[in-house]
């Protein structure tokens, strides 16, 4: 069975912290620094703005960036692991 997993909650924590709860109650806290710090892609360097990274939004239990100009598949964010 496929569970449809959603995001009910992000909480900035520091740095390029965030703290998610999914609808199965389960909650991490996902570090993008890795990623967003060693991009050369205008759209995500950006992001290294802390200003620009702190306006992250839920939509429709996504996690996302300027409507979706920058977002993760939702599985990784489940799993607390954002590829580099």
């Amino acid at each position: 069975m496929n569970k449809y997993f959603s995001i009910e909650e992000a909480e900035y924590i520091h740095d390029y912290t965030i703290k998610l709860i999914f609808n199965d109650g389960r909650e991490t806290e996902v570090d993008f620094s890795d990623f967003i710090k060693k991009s050369h892609h205008p759209d995500i360097a950006k992001y290294q703005d802390l200003k620009k990274f702190k306006k992250f939004h839920l939509t429709y239990g996504d996690l996302e960036w300027n409507d979706f100009e920058l977002s993760f598949p939702i599985n990784d964010l489940y799993q607390g692991k954002i590829l580099h």
